[in-house]
C-alpha cells in the first residue's frame, strides 16, 4: 500500500509508503491521502493527524511514471488532473483538526506543499528541500500559495526561480519548518507537540484555527482554481513538454524563449 494510516492514542498516522521511489507522489497517492485526510477530520475518535514517511526520504516530489503519464495529456486531463492535487492541500490547509509533518530526507517540489499547509513540521538536520519545477519547465502553481504564504514573497522568488536545494535549518529561517531536532529526537519532538494539542480544547483548537484563517485572509476558490489552471497552461506548453521529455529521457532541455 502507497499510504499506512493508523489511530494512535486520538492521533491520525498517515505514513506515506512508497520507500523504493522515495515516496514520490501519483494520482493514486494524491487520492488516498484526500481520502485519509478527509476520514480523520470526519472521524471524532481523531484529535490531530500526523503526515509521515517510510524509507530514507519525506517525499521526492512527482512519480516518474506519473509524469510520463502527464506528458501525454489534454490540457482538459492536466487541468483536472491538478486540481485533484490543489483539492488535496486545501483540505489539510483548512483541516479543522491540527496536523503536523514529521519531515527526514529530501522533501522537493509538491512535498513542500504538503509541508507548508500543515500546522507544525520538524525536521532532521539531514533533510533537504528544493523547489524543483523550473528545471524540467513547470512552474509550482498548485503549491504557491501556501509556499509564498510561508516564505513570503521575497524569498518565494528566489527559490521558485533557482530551483537550489536548501537545508533544514534554512527551511526553518524561511518559516517552512518550525523546529529542527536530531533523528534520535525527532519522534519524542512530534510526541511533545502532541500533548500539548491533545492537552488543549478540541472546540477551541479548531476556533483557533478558523480564527487564524479568517484574520489571515484565506485563500479563495477562485485562487485555488487558477492555480490549477497555470500548471495545467504550462504542462501543456512547448517547455513544459520539452522539460518532462528532456527529464524522463535524462539529456539536457532545449529551451524555446519566453
Amino acid at each position: 500500500m502507497s499510504l499506512l494510516t493508523a489511530l494512535e492514542d486520538g492521533v491520525a498516522v498517515l505514513t506515506l509508503n512508497r520507500p523504493e521511489v522515495h515516496n514520490a507522489f501519483d494520482d493514486a497517492l494524491i487520492a488516498a491521502l484526500t481520502r485519509a485526510y478527509e476520514s480523520a477530520i470526519a472521524d471524532p475518535a481523531v484529535r490531530a493527524i500526523l503526515l509521515a514517511a517510510n524509507g530514507a526520504s519525506f517525499c521526492s516530489g512527482g512519480d516518474l511514471n506519473w509524469m510520463r503519464r502527464m506528458a501525454g495529456y489534454s490540457h482538459d486531463e492536466n487541468l483536472a488532473d491538478a486540481e485533484k492535487l490543489g483539492r488535496l492541500m486545501q483540505i489539510i490547509d483548512t483541516a479543522p483538526k491540527p496536523t503536523l509533518a514529521r519531515v527526514h530526507g529530501s522533501a522537493f517540489a509538491g512535498a513542500i506543499g504538503l509541508i507548508a499547509c500543515s500546522d507544525i513540521a520538524v525536521a532532521v538536520p539531514e533533510a533537504e528541500f528544493a523547489v524543483t519545477e523550473v528545471r524540467i519547465g513547470l512552474i509550482p502553481a498548485v503549491i504557491s500559495p501556501y509556499l509564498v504564504r510561508a516564505m513570503g514573497v521575497r524569498q518565494a522568488r528566489r527559490y521558485f526561480l533557482t530551483a537550489e536545494r536548501f537545508s533544514a535549518e534554512a527551511a526553518r529561517t524561511l518559516g517552512l519548518i518550525h523546529e529542527v531536532v536530531p533523528a534520535a529526537d525527532l519522534d519524542t519532538a512530534i510526541a511533545r507537540h502532541l500533548k500539548a494539542l491533545k492537552a488543549a480544547s478540541p472546540a477551541a483548537l479548531k476556533a483557533t484555527k478558523a480564527l487564524v484563517a479568517a484574520v489571515d485572509q484565506p485563500l479563495s476558490e477562485a485562487v485555488i482554481a487558477d492555480t490549477a489552471r497555470r500548471i495545467a497552461d504550462q504542462r501543456a506548453s512547448a517547455d513544459g513538454r520539452e522539460g518532462l521529455s528532456a527529464f524522463l529521457e535524462k539529456r539536457k532541455p532545449n529551451w524555446g524563449q519566453a
